[in-house]
């Protein structure tokens, strides 16, 4: 691992050489670069950058608990922070600049244009992914102390609650300067709270989904079938876990181009005003701990599984139906009913998420790609995921080959 830089600030600079050094804008960017939401950040205000002949960025490596100021006699021409505290606030408002927030978190009397992610979308999409598979036992595991783990707990007990479901909820405490879950946190006794609620149970925690997964293995219930878990937040810990997480995937790439944008403007107009723009998540990351479907028919339950363990052979729709025990028009008619679609369609959305996972956390060749996500060639694996994701494996990969 390369050595982290103390001082001195990383430069991108603008690729195009027809600027003159009068014409520049320099534009600090305060946001963490330890987790996956702040590197994208970052990209998509590189992003903006290269629409633009006029802007420098300086930021330096930073974890998210560590003290975001600019540096003393820097001069520039704007801000963009993840803006968590009203230390920050009074900090750059003192600096006299432009500054767009890109934090979700509310704080009073926090004058700056934010663009962020919509953490209440971000519950109820959470929400409707649980439910389309089946699931009516609900649960959320939240930080003390966090405003917008707070609020988005609260957003997915009431989606949970419109649709007619209860939603349990178990607080805990964070270990000093994160906004993990307290390593000395009581495993056993999460556990027993878990072991009491009904199953199949779908439980949703913002950064606490392999302390759920060891509670879990410890009381002896399993994931995902007894308990499925889904944190609000991709994250690199998602996938360093026993059983590796399912996730939200927020939109950094998009805030981080629209802040930039917004800054811009404000120096267009000459006047910064205190909009907010929330956006959605991108979607969910289906990865092992949510990859079950909670069904009653024991018949789709076992075609699921079969589909999901035969991903890498050339089955069809009369191989998962012959090894339901039941007829394919039978299968079909009960995979309507009870998850509406049909189980073709479910074994080709499930191969293009086994693709998708082998594109993100490996390094296979594309051709090896296809052969373990049943695609069978590369050439029909590029015409699916153009049709379903509207761009080449190759391209989806790079988004997953790291920032720096």
């Amino acid at each position: 691992m390369a050595p982290r830089a103390e001082s001195t600030p990383v430069e991108l600079p603008s690729q195009s050489s027809s600027k003159t050094v009068h014409s520049d804008r320099h534009v600090a960017v305060l946001v963490d670069t330890a987790t996956n939401w702040g590197r994208r950040i970052v990209t998509g205000i590189n992003g903006f950058m290269r629409t633009t002949e006029n802007w420098r960025i300086f930021f330096e490596p930073r974890g998210p608990f560590e003290p975001m100021r600019l540096p003393s006699g820097w001069r520039g021409d704007g801000v963009i922070a993840r803006v968590s505290s009203t230390e920050m606030v009074e900090h750059l408002q003192g600096s006299g600049l432009p500054v767009v927030n890109v934090s979700a978190i509310n704080l009073p009397r926090q004058p700056f244009p934010t663009v962020a992610n919509d953490m209440e979308e971000v519950a109820r999409s959470s929400a409707d992914y649980f439910i389309d598979r089946g699931f009516r036992n609900f649960a959320y595991l939240s930080l003390i102390g966090l405003e917008y783990v707070e609020r988005q707990r609260s957003a997915f007990v009431a989606a949970v609650g419109e649709r007619g479901f209860a939603c349990a909820v178990r607080e805990i405490p964070l270990r000093a300067g994160s906004q993990q879950p307290d390593w000395s946190l009581n495993l056993d006794d999460l556990g027993r709270w878990i072991a009491a609620l009904p199953k199949p149970l779908a439980v949703l925690t913002w950064s606490g989904a392999r302390e759920i997964i060891h509670s879990c293995q410890l009381a002896g219930m399993r994931v995902p079938e007894d308990v499925a878990v889904l944190a609000a937040m991709d994250n690199f810990e998602c996938q360093i876990s026993s059983i590796p997480v399912s996730a939200v995937e927020l939109d950094g790439e998009r805030i981080g181009y629209e802040a930039a944008r917004t800054l811009n403007a404000s120096w267009q107009s000459g006047q910064s005003s205190e909009s907010r723009k929330l956006f959605p998540p991108k979607g969910i990351i289906t990865r092992q701990s949510t990859d079950i479907f909670a069904v009653a028919d024991p018949a789709v339950a076992t075609a699921l599984h079969y589909i999901r363990t035969h991903l890498d052979q050339a089955i069809q729709v009369e191989d998962i139906a012959r090894h339901a025990g039941v007829s394919r028009r039978v299968l079909e008619r009960r995979f309507q009913d009870l998850l509406q679609r049909s189980p073709g369609e479910d074994l080709r959305r499930s191969r293009l998420c086994k693709a998708e996972l082998l594109l993100e956390q490996s390094d296979l060749p594309i051709y090896e790609v296809a052969e373990r996500s049943g695609f069978g060639s590369p050439e029909y694996l590029t015409v699916v995921f153009r049709r379903e994701k509207k761009q080449s494996p190759l391209k989806y990969r790079r988004k997953f080959s790291g920032f720096f």
